[in-house]
């Protein structure tokens, strides 16, 4: 039996729902869940998962991710328990699982700077990896050295230049069944002082422009060439726009928040309303880039 596996290789529930699991808020029950272990408790998990062919997915902290509301038969498996880092002089190692938030925290009390970009984003070192994130002109492609990804039921590290970076983008995007489980970081130093000054500044910022009292997955589309993809919004008249319980922010015309009880469902069709009305109006077909699942 699956789950008489799955307990073996981690820890295993059958009552979780997506609208518990993801920043958004939204989705429906998950047969299925594990918390593997270690990482080859991953790697014994998926060959598992494969081989009878059961669909699955591996997820982070869920905070780029909108999820639809009918029920997932098949398998997730958080990465939430690979947490482990380690500091060698500049270079890090980090797990998949690893919390951005507080690993920043962690490099300042160091003096070792590079991530402070990232020190507002509420996700994990593998969600930041696999979609490229990034803020304030920098991105995980300027630090990460290398990533280990678990390809074919085999072990391999990529470096920077494999992985494909590009804006919001990376090689693991074009391969959903590729898992990441670590990367190397590197990074410099700088006085702790100098790097919390910044990290006080970016979350100033945050604060003051972005919606963070509202469940959400982040921005939703990418900045076009030369351009925002708010003043896109606010140019059809978007701003504030809602359907159900989901809205365009008022303060943030690039974050769709869950105003209640939203769904999927009404998430996805502003999205879908605001990237036709941005293309027939200005010529642009903006990108979307919160990942779907189950919708």
């Amino acid at each position: 039996m699956i789950d008489e596996f799955l307990k073996n290789h981690g820890e295993y529930y059958n009552d979780k729902y997506f609208k518990d699991m993801t920043s958004l808020k939204m989705g429906g029950h998950i047969c299925h869940y594990v918390v593997p272990n270690t990482i080859n408790d991953v790697k014994e998990i998926i060959a598992y998962l494969k081989t009878n062919h059961i669909p699955f997915k591996v997820m982070g902290n869920g905070s780029n991710l909108v999820c639809g509301s009918s029920e997932f038969s098949g398998v997730i498996l958080s990465l939430k328990n690979l947490n482990n880092y380690e500091i060698n002089n500049t270079e890090i190692y980090a797990e998949a699982g690893v919390l951005v938030m507080g690993l920043c925290q962690h490099l300042a009390k160091e003096g070792l700077s590079g991530m402070e970009f990232a020190s507002g984003i509420p996700g994990n070192v593998g969600g930041l990896v696999y979609m490229n994130a990034g803020a304030y002109r920098r991105s995980m492609s300027d630090v990460v050295k290398s990533v280990l990804v678990l390809k074919d039921n085999e072990l391999v590290w990529l470096d920077n230049k494999e992985c494909n970076f590009t804006y919001r983008h990376s090689i693991f995007g074009d391969h959903p069944h590729w898992v990441i489980l670590a990367a190397k970081l590197q990074l410099e130093h700088k006085p702790s002082e100098e790097i919390y000054a910044l990290m006080r500044d970016r979350l100033e910022r945050r604060k003051t422009s972005q919606p963070l009292d509202k469940p959400s997955a982040g921005s939703c589309f990418r900045n076009p060439d030369n351009g925002f993809a708010w003043e896109l919004i606010d140019g059809i008249g978007y701003r504030g726009y809602k359907i159900g319980n989901v809205c365009v922010s008022n303060k943030h015309s690039n974050f769709i928040i869950n105003d209640g009880d939203g769904c999927a469902e009404d998430y996805l069709k502003i999205a879908y309303e605001i990237i036709d009305k941005v293309k027939n109006k200005y010529g642009i077909k903006l990108i979307f880039e919160v990942e779907k699942f189950n919708c």
